[in-house]
Protein backbone atom coordinates (compact mmCIF):
# COMPACT_ATOMS: atom_id res chain seq x y z
CA UNK A 1 0.00 0.00 0.00
CA UNK A 2 1.43 3.42 -1.05
CA UNK A 3 0.65 6.43 1.11
CA UNK A 4 0.02 9.81 -0.47
CA UNK A 5 2.27 12.58 0.71
CA UNK A 6 0.67 15.17 2.92
CA UNK A 7 0.84 18.72 1.62
CA UNK A 8 3.01 21.01 3.68
CA UNK A 9 1.50 24.21 5.10
CA UNK A 10 3.54 26.25 2.59
CA UNK A 11 2.22 24.19 -0.33
CA UNK A 12 -1.34 24.67 0.92
CA UNK A 13 -0.85 28.43 1.28
CA UNK A 14 0.69 28.91 -2.17
CA UNK A 15 -2.44 27.97 -4.17
CA UNK A 16 -4.59 30.13 -1.89
CA UNK A 17 -2.26 33.09 -2.31
CA UNK A 18 -2.16 32.59 -6.07
CA UNK A 19 -5.94 32.53 -6.16
CA UNK A 20 -6.11 35.81 -4.24
CA UNK A 21 -3.62 37.71 -6.41
CA UNK A 22 -5.88 38.13 -9.45
CA UNK A 23 -8.70 39.50 -7.27
CA UNK A 24 -6.33 41.93 -5.60
CA UNK A 25 -4.94 42.98 -8.97
CA UNK A 26 -8.44 43.52 -10.34
CA UNK A 27 -9.31 45.65 -7.31
CA UNK A 28 -6.19 47.78 -7.79
CA UNK A 29 -6.99 48.24 -11.48
CA UNK A 30 -10.58 49.13 -10.64
CA UNK A 31 -9.45 51.71 -8.08
CA UNK A 32 -7.01 53.23 -10.58
CA UNK A 33 -9.69 53.40 -13.25
CA UNK A 34 -12.14 54.97 -10.80
CA UNK A 35 -9.56 57.56 -9.77
CA UNK A 36 -9.01 58.55 -13.41
CA UNK A 37 -12.69 58.99 -14.10
CA UNK A 38 -13.09 62.01 -11.87
CA UNK A 39 -10.90 64.87 -10.80
CA UNK A 40 -7.60 66.33 -11.84
CA UNK A 41 -4.53 64.18 -12.44
CA UNK A 42 -1.09 65.83 -12.48
CA UNK A 43 2.06 64.32 -13.97
CA UNK A 44 5.17 66.46 -13.59
CA UNK A 45 7.64 66.23 -16.46
CA UNK A 46 11.29 65.58 -15.69
CA UNK A 47 12.75 67.13 -18.84
CA UNK A 48 11.32 70.64 -18.36
CA UNK A 49 9.31 72.72 -15.88
CA UNK A 50 5.90 71.55 -17.04
CA UNK A 51 3.07 69.40 -15.80
CA UNK A 52 0.67 67.31 -17.87
CA UNK A 53 -2.70 67.98 -16.25
CA UNK A 54 -5.64 65.75 -17.12
CA UNK A 55 -8.99 67.34 -16.41
CA UNK A 56 -12.12 65.17 -16.16
CA UNK A 57 -15.64 66.57 -15.99
CA UNK A 58 -17.94 63.79 -14.74
CA UNK A 59 -21.06 62.97 -16.74
CA UNK A 60 -23.17 63.97 -13.72
CA UNK A 61 -22.00 67.57 -14.20
CA UNK A 62 -23.15 67.63 -17.81
CA UNK A 63 -25.51 64.68 -18.40
CA UNK A 64 -27.09 66.01 -21.61
CA UNK A 65 -24.09 67.95 -22.96
CA UNK A 66 -23.31 67.93 -26.65
CA UNK A 67 -19.95 69.66 -26.14
CA UNK A 68 -17.69 70.78 -23.31
CA UNK A 69 -14.67 73.09 -23.52
CA UNK A 70 -12.21 74.23 -20.88
CA UNK A 71 -11.25 77.87 -20.70
CA UNK A 72 -8.92 79.69 -18.38
CA UNK A 73 -5.76 81.68 -17.90
CA UNK A 74 -3.78 79.05 -19.83
CA UNK A 75 -5.68 79.83 -23.08
CA UNK A 76 -6.63 83.49 -22.50
CA UNK A 77 -10.19 82.38 -21.66
CA UNK A 78 -10.86 81.31 -25.26
CA UNK A 79 -14.17 79.41 -25.18
CA UNK A 80 -13.42 77.03 -28.03
CA UNK A 81 -9.62 76.62 -27.82
CA UNK A 82 -9.67 73.32 -25.88
CA UNK A 83 -12.68 71.04 -26.50
CA UNK A 84 -12.92 68.01 -24.22
CA UNK A 85 -13.30 64.48 -25.53
CA UNK A 86 -16.33 62.47 -24.45
CA UNK A 87 -15.40 59.10 -22.94
CA UNK A 88 -17.49 55.93 -23.34
CA UNK A 89 -18.87 56.32 -19.82
CA UNK A 90 -20.10 59.86 -20.57
CA UNK A 91 -17.35 61.81 -18.78
CA UNK A 92 -15.43 64.50 -20.66
CA UNK A 93 -11.63 64.78 -20.55
CA UNK A 94 -8.63 66.70 -21.83
CA UNK A 95 -4.90 66.69 -21.04
CA UNK A 96 -3.00 69.98 -21.14
CA UNK A 97 0.67 70.72 -20.55
CA UNK A 98 0.98 73.66 -18.14
CA UNK A 99 4.04 75.54 -16.93
CA UNK A 100 4.84 74.70 -13.31
CA UNK A 101 5.31 77.08 -10.40
CA UNK A 102 1.98 78.85 -10.66
CA UNK A 103 -1.78 78.57 -10.35
CA UNK A 104 -4.33 78.75 -13.15
CA UNK A 105 -7.95 79.84 -12.92
CA UNK A 106 -10.31 77.93 -15.21
CA UNK A 107 -13.90 76.83 -15.85
CA UNK A 108 -15.77 74.50 -18.16
CA UNK A 109 -18.33 75.75 -20.65
CA UNK A 110 -21.07 73.31 -21.58
CA UNK A 111 -22.80 73.63 -24.95
CA UNK A 112 -21.44 77.14 -25.37
CA UNK A 113 -23.48 78.78 -22.62
CA UNK A 114 -23.45 77.00 -19.24
CA UNK A 115 -20.42 77.46 -16.99
CA UNK A 116 -19.37 74.73 -14.56
CA UNK A 117 -16.55 74.58 -12.03
CA UNK A 118 -14.36 71.54 -11.56
CA UNK A 119 -15.68 69.53 -8.61
CA UNK A 120 -12.13 68.46 -7.74
CA UNK A 121 -10.27 71.77 -8.17
CA UNK A 122 -7.43 72.56 -5.79
CA UNK A 123 -9.46 75.56 -4.62
CA UNK A 124 -11.92 78.22 -5.81
CA UNK A 125 -11.44 81.99 -6.10
CA UNK A 126 -14.07 84.69 -6.60
CA UNK A 127 -14.29 86.17 -10.07
CA UNK A 128 -15.41 89.70 -11.05
CA UNK A 129 -18.79 88.38 -12.27
CA UNK A 130 -20.10 87.33 -8.86
CA UNK A 131 -19.19 83.66 -9.24
CA UNK A 132 -16.15 81.53 -8.57
CA UNK A 133 -13.40 80.12 -10.76
CA UNK A 134 -11.77 76.74 -10.28
CA UNK A 135 -8.04 76.86 -9.57
CA UNK A 136 -5.38 74.25 -10.31
CA UNK A 137 -1.92 74.59 -8.71
CA UNK A 138 1.02 73.13 -10.61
Amino acid sequence: MVKAKKATPAAKAAPAAAAKKPAAAKTAVAKTAAAKTAGIEKKYLKARPACKVTFVLPKEAAPDAESVCILGEFNNWAQDAHPLKRLKGGDFTIALELETGRSYRFRYIIDGWKYENDWFADRYEPNPYGGEDSVVDV
